[in-house]
């Protein structure tokens, strides 16, 4: 098969667009304006030095802040104090976010912020699911309750800088659990999210200081434009749907050239949204992008593209998953955490079953792939640095996808996926989540994108069939029931 030309590559990429340009807006910016971090450490240092610079605005999304990130609260406060025109809003999830109550915990450790600088400089708003109301909340444990929905999205927003990652903001996360880190210079864009986040909001609890015990109070502002979610969870969804939906739509995008043109010079960002639990009708744009992006793979013209998949816990949809094997690639990649990789790996209580489950999971899948008739070209990798709470251990939590076209394997991806999303059954129906979709003909922003899928292979090996033979490998009975419990409930891994 002769070797793609730049100019059909080209034409490949304009179909990729002319797709995604129907399902979200777009932004386009030059590859210059894209950093990609390799570690934790990297990704904290970075974020701390943009906080000290801070000048206007500062919004963090994310599941939690661990309760004794003192340092990072520090360095916020420092920003405060040197900035009087600083505002600085959090939204977390209330679940997550208050577990530990009366305990310390992310909203205990939060709070002074908001006694110090006041409400009008400090908002910390933390995000309730409307899936976990009534008996099913109050009969659900604290540790396992969020498998019903959390506040999933990784957003840092740093004036006109934002950190797209799928980390959230705590030590481990900082210095040996491995993620992506995507750091975007771009007013329009760090902009658009500002709205997502402040939307978002806007439908969350806010968290005041307060005599008790706890040290704060949550409580729902007459200035929500609805009803809580668990006062009234259909009421919630229509005004959240009211407030949200219009943001979703193409007609998002700055202005742009009439027609859009996909010149191969280009770099364009495409925003995912998938907020399920708050949409009625849901029109929500990072599954549907990926659909679509996978049904162009499986065509002919893009017969030879080579891609990567990768997710730290191990659960795709059935869906992606058939996806994934119509494509035809010359070569593909699925990255997994292997179990001694997996933060829940020796958790106790029920936790502590994932790591099994997600290995069932992982076996179950080079199945499919054996029955596809993929194994010469579709491999299965686990990640694996030390082992988890030991000396040297690392988890793993990256989650992404990576396309090469044709005939461009020495140069890299021309289009890459990244963000919180893990790709299963709970991002698509329980959990909010936020990233983007990266298409560019640039060669330089290709390379970093390569390098960057070969740094997350570097303690990752092939497994085949036989290691799940193994009798360390091998999943019980009552990790396969507690899984089916979970489903029955309505929760899902």
């Amino acid at each position: 098969m002769a070797a793609p030309t730049p100019q059909s590559n080209s034409s490949l990429l304009g179909a990729i667009t002319t797709e995604l340009d129907k399902i979200s807006p777009r932004f386009e910016i030059q590859q210059s304006q894209i950093e990609i971090l390799k570690s934790p450490t990297e990704f904290y240092e970075t974020l701390k030095a943009k906080i000290r610079k801070a000048r206007r605005r500062i919004y963090l999304s994310t599941l939690y802040i661990g309760k004794t990130e003192h340092e990072l609260i520090s360095t916020i406060r420092e920003a405060l104090l040197k900035n009087p025109n600083l505002q600085v809003s959090f939204l977390t999830d209330a679940l997550r976010g208050t577990r530990e109550t009366p305990l310390p915990s992310c909203a205990s450790l939060l709070v002074p912020l908001v006694a110090e600088f006041g409400p009008k400089r400090v908002e910390i708003r933390m995000f309730h699911t409307p899936n976990l109301t009534g008996v099913r909340k109050k009969v659900i444990p604290r540790r396992i309750n969020e498998g019903w929905g959390l506040q999933h999205m990784k957003l840092y927003g740093v004036d006109e800088e934002l950190i797209i990652s799928g980390a959230n903001l705590s030590d481990d996360y900082f210095t040996n659990r491995q993620d992506r880190y995507h750091v975007f210079s771009s007013a329009e864009i760090t902009s658009y999210f500002s709205k997502i986040h402040s939307t978002v909001c806007s439908l969350s609890y806010l968290i005041e200081p307060s005599s008790d015990p706890a040290g704060y109070t949550m409580a729902w502002p007459t200035t929500n434009p609805s009803p809580s979610p668990l006062e009234n969870p259909r009421a919630f969804k229509s005004a959240a749907t009211t407030a949200l939906s219009p943001l979703l739509t193409p007609s998002n995008s700055p202005s742009l050239p009439s027609p859009p043109t996909s010149s191969p010079s280009k770099t364009l960002i495409y925003p995912l949204l998938q907020l399920t639990p708050l949409l009625h009708p849901d029109t929500s744009t990072e599954q549907p992008a990926i659909h679509t992006l996978l049904r162009l793979l499986s065509t002919p013209a893009f017969a030879h593209s080579r891609w990567t998949f990768t997710a730290g816990y191990f659960n795709m949809t059935p869906a992606l998953r058939r996806l994934l094997l119509a494509t035809r690639p010359a070569h593909a990649t699925v990255l997994a955490a292997h179990p001694h990789a997996n933060g829940f790996y020796n958790s106790p209580g029920v936790s502590g079953m994932l790591p099994a489950a997600y290995t069932l999971l992982a076996r179950r899948f080079l199945d499919y792939v054996r029955h596809s008739g993929q194994s010469e070209r579709i491999e299965l990798k686990e990640w694996k640095r030390g082992i988890v709470n030991e000396a040297g251990g690392w988890t793993y939590h990256a989650k992404g996808i990576w396309v090469t076209l044709p005939g461009e394997e020495a140069v890299g991806p021309s289009v890459s996926i990244v963000g919180s999303s893990n790709y299963t059954k709970r991002s698509y129906e329980l959990d909010i989540e936020a990233g983007v979709a990266i298409v560019t003909g640039e060669e330089g922003l290709k390379r970093k994108l390569r390098a960057e899928e070969g740094w997350l292979q570097e303690y990752a090996k092939t497994v085949g069939r036989e290691e799940f033979e193994k009798p360390e490998r091998r999943v019980g009975v009552t990790v396969r029931l507690a899984m089916w419990v979970v489903r029955v409930l309505g929760g899902a891994l």
